[in-house]
């Protein structure tokens, strides 16, 4: 096994080499294999991201969350708590401004803000994942820190939690932290992996 760090500038480099061609056939296939999956028909409220550095691109997944009704939801950073995510509707069409890394977020209003624990599918952005639904992110915690009220909950857990990539992201072993907050499921252009 490599150590993460290798790990995450291996895989981003790999993933921004990609030609555009390649990347719009892959996040055509990835959509479809996402739309076959019960818990999203199911969902009602699912809160998507924007991708960024060469990451699996879920706009076509938006755009069929939208024709099928649901309620979107785009991350944006905790206005207190440092490192830490909430979500705010999105429509296609509605402006997004940079936040202060530079990526590019709704403009909300605090009554706007909708906690984790309220959506019903989450699709989460991830650098590499294994097949038991361990996954290595940027390496900031935004989403375990945003998920981590899943350790406590015994019944109930909450949202779906699914990570999107690209196939050539799947490492054999990922060794996950106590904190690392597990997925339910992984999808990529070939399959979906359930957790």
């Amino acid at each position: 096994m490599i150590p993460s760090h290798p790990i995450r500038q291996h895989i981003r480099a790999r993933r921004r080499e990609l030609d555009p061609a390649c990347r719009r056939a892959a996040a055509k296939a990835a959509c479809k294999q996402l739309c076959s999956m019960n818990r999203f028909q199911n969902a009602q409220r699912v809160a998507l991201y924007l991708a960024a550095d060469g990451e699996l691109d879920p706009l076509p997944v938006l755009e069929r969350a939208c024709a099928m009704g649901k309620q979107c939801y785009l991350p944006v950073l905790h206005p207190v708590r440092e490192k830490s995510l909430w979500f705010v509707r999105w429509q296609p069409g509605d402006v997004l401004y940079p936040n202060r890394y530079g990526i590019a977020e709704p403009r909300w209003k605090p009554q706007a803000l909708v906690k984790s624990w309220a959506l019903d599918f989450v699709l989460v952005p991830l650098v590499a994942f294994d097949a038991e639904g361990n996954r290595m992110g940027m390496g900031g915690g935004y989403y375990d820190r945003s998920f981590a009220w899943r350790f406590r909950r015994h019944c109930w857990k909450g949202p779906s939690l699914v990570g999107y990539a690209y196939e050539l992201q799947k490492q054999e072993r990922i060794k996950p932290s106590v904190w690392d907050v597990p997925l339910d499921a992984v999808v990529t252009e070939n399959t979906v992996y359930m957790g």
